[in-house]
């Protein structure tokens, strides 16, 4: 029977910080787009509606909330054993 072996605690933290970042910004992608082409809030077809204020007003508020959350995540230390 073979062994199954683990990941040591700090490359398995690595791992999960690099998996958040990128199912955080995947999400906010997913949600920006779908809300913005799909919807078709990002366009001005018809001139500047309320729609259209929201969805950018929410890009200009969620862009940068999203990007203090990485940066404070990512600035937590992990601490490798040398």
């Amino acid at each position: 029977m073979k062994k199954i072996t683990t990941l040591e605690p700090e490359v398995a933290a690595f791992l999960k910080r690099i998996l958040t970042t990128i199912g955080i910004a995947l999400a906010w992608l997913g949600i920006n787009s779908t809300v913005g082409i799909m919807f078709g809030y990002a366009f001005f077809d018809k001139g500047v509606q309320l729609g259209n204020i929201i969805y950018y007003v929410w890009l200009l508020i969620s862009l940068p909330t999203v990007l203090l959350i990485l940066k404070k995540m990512w600035s937590k230390k992990i601490e490798f054993d040398r």
